[in-house]
């Protein structure tokens, strides 16, 4: 028997640093490339990349990073976030991999949808002015299940 293709998937997108959100929008709009239902649920530090003041201001966490391949005390030495980011802002542009709040633009107007988490957003004391045009909607963690009927869930 020959595998059932993925038609719709829900990513949760829950880290605030650049490494933590672009995964998700990647994905995201991988799958709305090739045709796949994707919709995209931003919860806890998350939820930044939907915040108009902080999107396109993530950075790169440095300490406490495995993957940066560095000691702990060194990501903690002032500065070293900020060259990180830059670093990996410039290997992305290389890419052509947009900045957050572009990416969200290009996902959303290729029909993928975008959400808040209701939780995060009452935790934070978040406005949904203070949210993108981008976004859907704001949702508690039952109406995601919900929507997300029949879809691969992707935790990010």
């Amino acid at each position: 028997m020959g595998e059932k293709a993925i038609e719709k998937v829900s990513i949760i997108i829950s880290k605030g640093s650049l490494e933590g959100v672009y995964p998700g929008l990647i994905m995201a709009n991988g799958a709305r490339m090739e045709g796949i239902q994707a919709m995209v649920f931003f919860t806890f530090f998350g939820l930044d990349a939907l915040h108009k003041k902080k999107m396109n201001k993530l950075k790169v966490a440095t300490v406490g990073n495995p993957a940066m391949g560095i000691p702990t005390i060194v990501g903690a030495i002032p500065g070293m976030s900020a060259f990180a980011t830059m670093m990996m802002k410039k290997e992305m542009e290389k890419l052509d991999i947009p900045p957050v709040g572009e990416f969200l633009e290009m996902i959303h107007d290729a029909g993928g949808e975008i959400y808040g988490c209701k939780a995060a957003m009452d935790m934070f004391h978040y406005k949904r002015e203070d949210l993108c045009d981008q976004v859907d909607g704001i949702l508690t963690v039952g109406e995601f299940y919900e929507k997300s009927a029949g879809a691969s869930i992707i935790f990010t």
